[in-house]
């Protein structure tokens, strides 16, 4: 059985829409619709959850009363800055008042975990950044995105925040794309209740290794989420976790014990054509199985092959792992 908890993006029981199927793949659900999908997954005992809400009846304590009778929990909130009132920028939108119309989602959304208990809130500025060469004064984006980050976490210091890195989409480069560019936006901010969401998936995009880069941000104690998932690198496509990168997800569950993590693992998927239920049972099975194969692996010895750079002798070590974990079930 795993050691973790698990918990997922609501979004992923919704209506997922692209450039192409702006209709929509699969119905439109309510909040209320999307709380009870997640809670039919097997598992699954967390939710970041977006603001505002799907339909705007819908209160914060509501929520809060549907998941406590669902037996589920809030991990997080995460606003809406990077919609379309925000395609220019939310942080560092030329407007001003749009840039404050961001800084009121945010602090809406803090109300909203206050009420939810949530743990952390997150910032996911997907849309400041810039497409075309020259477009941007880069020292003006990079002070209005600090000055931010550092303004709205001043306000609320009993409020933990974090940012979600990614290298691009929708924006052609996001300014905070990769782990160190994020770790020396937060340096650089001045406050001690920010700290970064590690994503598996942006962090192939941004061409890391997921591993070393958690272990970068553990190091520098700014970890607050680790989330899991899978793409080919090229682009965010959310897929369930080990789709593509079998052993860049062992390795990634490895750093998670070795730093010693106790939260939950969040599932930030987006299933277009699967059912969201299934889509998100299946990661959970199979995190839970690789981590039966690191159970099975032989870790001092992969620790001796790694300081000796014994890259073969890794690889056998898993490879052994994989086979004596058994059949996936």
């Amino acid at each position: 059985m795993s050691q973790f908890s698990f918990g997922a993006g609501i979004w992923a029981f919704g209506q997922i829409v692209d450039r192409y199927a702006a209709d929509g793949y699969g119905p439109a659900r309510s909040t209320a619709e999307m709380l009870e999908l997640a809670a039919s997954v097997d598992g699954l005992d967390y939710l970041d959850i977006n603001h505002p809400f799907v339909e705007d009846s819908t209160t914060a304590k509501s929520v809060a009363v549907q998941l406590n009778d669902l037996g589920l929990k809030a991990r997080a909130v995460t606003p809406h800055i990077y919609t379309r009132q925000f395609a220019r920028g939310a942080f560092t939108n030329p407007d001003p008042a749009v840039r404050e119309a961001a800084k009121e989602r945010v602090r809406a959304a803090v109300e909203v975990a206050r009420v939810l208990d949530a743990g952390y809130v997150k910032f996911w500025p997907g849309q400041d950044g810039f497409d075309m060469p020259g477009q941007v004064d880069h020292a003006q984006m990079w002070d209005l995105t600090v000055d931010t980050v550092r303004e709205l976490a001043a306000e609320h210091p009993d409020v933990q925040f974090a940012i979600e890195y990614k290298p691009k989409e929708p924006r052609v480069q996001i300014t905070l794309g990769n782990a160190a560019k994020t770790l020396l936006a937060i340096a650089a901010s001045g406050v001690d209740n920010v700290g970064i969401v590690l994503d598996f998936g942006h962090s192939l995009m941004a061409g890391e290794s997921p591993a070393e880069a958690l272990h970068l941000v553990h190091r520098h104690g700014k970890l607050v989420s680790a989330e899991l998932n899978d793409n080919w690198r090229a682009w965010d496509d959310d897929l369930p976790v080990a789709s593509v990168h079998l052993f860049e997800t062992l390795e990634f569950l490895l750093a998670l014990r070795e730093i010693g993590w106790e939260q939950p693992v969040l599932l930030d998927q987006f299933p277009f054509r699967e059912d969201p239920v299934a889509a998100l049972s299946h990661s959970i099975r199979t995190i839970r199985w690789l981590d039966a194969v690191v159970d099975g692996a032989d870790l001092a010895a992969v620790r001796d092959a790694r300081r000796a750079q014994d890259a073969l002798a890794v690889q056998h070590i898993w490879w052994a792992a994989v086979a004596e974990a058994g059949s996936y079930a």
